[in-house]
């Protein structure tokens, strides 16, 4: 019968035309999947590694650098910001490292990522984080840095409650100085003279052994040793920029001492620079921090986390810290006077011991540093 051929040949497209469907839609699907997690597709000769020199690096090639680079998926993302996408790159077992991705055709991301190279390119600090190599290609740039285990400080200050490590006081202190200590080796030691222009809590990241390493160089400026300032468009983080910064323009190594002293405050406090509840009252921590202590109240001021800690080694940073916020920056230290007076809380020997205080019930807390604080502009 004529009518069984046309049967099998209609069954026979039909069947055609889902098996066809079904592999386009796989296609498709595996396509937008590639799109989705294949985050460097250049081909390895579409751009140039450069690997610095050094005694980590010498068993490593930029082959091997740029094979496993290529590879990395938003599965590795493990930060973003303003100025770039950072992954964690597994070389093997013991050896990793972070790699920050910076999608070209901005200008701005272009300098940040000129200004990282020509700040980072030379520096061998322990309290910097370190730069081991770029990458540059049509499409964007990548710059690859040690990783830090314990992330940033912003991290453990104000991570979501359940999640929220403990920093004791002795970490807090531990952080405050070697921040301290890599930020002075940038305005003194570094030829030419680096102001960071982005000190925050989350530049601030923690090695393995909770040692603070300043990084993110992508707004830093380089100034030559006879110079006092550089012309600069207004840029970093709401809550931590001088208030001189918004009227000149003008970047300074005491700009990035203001910033140090909001770091120190966080640190104290547990607070962030612009928490909502300062928002809600229209001010903010430094405003605030004057506040409480005009009002004789420091207590309220301290980090509740903290627990027990030394009554005079807490009252010697919260010091340093209202010296760093002076409205008038000619009043601040330098981050050299920082650094010292930080070291010299453990090693001034006139201090007698103090007994251990328990911010959660002292009412007392830093009341012979009100005179100190009182008549500060903390703006």
């Amino acid at each position: 019968m004529a009518y069984v051929p046309v049967l099998v040949y209609y069954i026979t497209l039909g069947c055609v035309a889902f098996v066809t469907t079904k592999i386009a839609l796989i296609v498709f699907l595996y396509r937008r999947w590639q799109r989705k997690n294949q985050v460097f597709q250049e081909s390895m000769s579409g751009g140039k590694m450069v690997m610095f020199r050094s005694q980590m690096m010498q068993y490593l090639t930029a082959d091997v650098f740029l094979k496993k680079t290529l590879r990395l998926t938003n599965k590795d993302i493990i930060g973003s910001g303003g100025y770039g996408t950072v992954y964690r790159l597994n070389i093997d077992d013991t050896t990793f490292f972070a790699v920050k991705k910076l999608n070209r055709g901005s200008a701005d991301r272009d300098r940040g990522f000129e200004r990282e190279l020509k700040a980072m390119g030379d520096i061998k600090h322990r309290n910097i984080v370190t730069l081991h190599g770029y990458y540059t290609a049509p499409h964007y740039n990548l710059l690859i840095y040690d990783l830090m285990r314990n992330g940033s400080l912003d991290t453990w200050l104000h991570g979501r409650w359940n999640d929220r490590k403990h920093l004791d006081w002795g970490s807090r202190y531990k952080i405050a100085v070697g921040a301290a200590r890599g930020i002075s080796y940038l305005h003194h030691d570094c030829i030419p003279h680096i102001i960071h222009r982005d000190i925050k809590s989350s530049n601030i990241l923690l090695d393995r052994n909770m040692e603070a390493r300043v990084s993110d160089f992508g707004l830093a400026t380089l100034m030559e040793p006879d110079k006092t300032h550089v012309s600069t468009f207004v840029a970093g983080t709401f809550g931590y920029l001088a208030p001189e910064y918004f009227d000149t323009g003008r970047a300074t190594a005491k700009g990035d001492v203001y910033s140090y002293g909001v770091v120190l405050l966080e640190l104290l406090t547990g607070k962030r620079p612009m928490d909502e509840a300062f928002l809600e009252e229209g001010t903010k921590l430094v405003t605030w921090v004057k506040a409480v202590v005009n009002k004789e109240r420091e207590e309220y001021a301290i980090d509740s986390g903290l627990g027990c800690c030394p009554l005079a080694e807490v009252k010697g940073v919260f010091c340093i810290a209202l010296k760093c916020l002076e409205s008038d920056p000619s009043n601040r230290p330098t981050m050299a006077e920082v650094l010292k007076m930080l070291e010299q809380i453990k090693l001034d020997k006139l201090l007698p011991d103090s007994p251990d205080i328990d911010t959660k019930t002292s009412d007392h807390l830093l009341i012979n540093i009100a005179s100190t604080a009182i008549g500060h502009e903390l703006y």
